[in-house]
């Protein structure tokens, strides 16, 4: 990001993978930085690394929770300048396994995770007409895959709900950025991995094709500096083309990988 010195940011999921990133960015260039997650253990160890990052346990599907915490963080820390919302949760199941349960969850983490926590902080940065938000959606959102139909659904949701919203506030001196991340090299990956994940991410991990998260972070980063609505870090604005331009060579290379 850019200016945070002394400024305050929120990062969600910053116990690990991209959202920890950014945190350690976001500390290292005089922000002070909270960091909400559910994981003790990955919180305490990023915290650790900086005197500006304090840990907030958060579970962001709880609606109570995040206006509680987000209420701690503005009276410790002081008024929110930014959140970077990273949060999420990828488990992969063909449509006909997953259970309502598990969606249910799945879209109360990734999609009203991300409602709770852009309402929990925009009243404030309207009224100061200050403010920046960095929420991320995924490329998943647009460029489906089998496997995993409810994630894609949540994804798109997120996708949709901050494109709305940028648009909405664009004059109002807060700004709004969707990222749209393509399989990036990190915890979210496993966790893919771990239930029924599709054959094009299993190879791309066997392969080393998954992105390196350090880099999407820069390109992250710098699309903020160009104050870009939506951003397509890495191989995702080729994906995001292929799909548009091409769905039925789309779906026929991504079924492939499943024979």
């Amino acid at each position: 990001m850019k200016d945070m010195a002394d400024k305050v940011a929120i990062v969600t999921g910053g116990a690990s993978g991209m959202g920890q990133i950014i945190a350690r960015r976001l500390a290292a260039q005089g922000a002070r930085v909270a960091i909400f997650d559910v994981n003790d253990q990955g919180l305490q160890a990023t915290a650790a690394g900086s005197e500006r990052i304090t840990a907030f346990r958060c579970d962001i599907s709880l609606l109570e929770e995040v206006n509680a915490r987000v209420a701690e963080v503005a009276a410790q820390l002081g008024p929110i300048d930014l959140l970077v919302h990273a949060a999420a949760l990828m488990p992969s199941h063909l449509l006909i396994d997953h259970t309502h349960e598990g969606m249910e969850k799945l879209f109360r983490i990734n999609y009203f995770g991300t409602t709770y926590m852009v309402r929990a902080v925009l009243p404030a940065m309207l009224a100061r007409k200050t403010g920046r938000i960095v929420a991320f959606g995924s490329i998943a959102g647009i460029a489906l895959v089998p496997k995993m139909g409810a994630y894609c659904a949540t994804k798109a949701a997120v996708n949709a709900y901050m494109e709305v919203l940028q648009n909405e506030i664009r004059d109002s001196g807060v700004r709004a950025h969707l990222v749209c991340p393509p399989a990036v090299n990190t915890a979210l990956i496993d966790q893919s991995l771990a239930t029924d994940s599709p054959r094009s991410i299993i190879e791309a991990r066997k392969s080393g094709r998954l992105a390196d998260p350090e880099k999407i972070v820069s390109a992250i980063e710098k699309g903020v500096a160009k104050d870009r609505d939506i951003i397509y870090p890495g191989e995702a604005r080729l994906l995001y083309l292929w799909r548009a331009l091409l769905p039925r060579l789309w779906w026929k290379t991504v079924m492939h990988f499943e024979k």
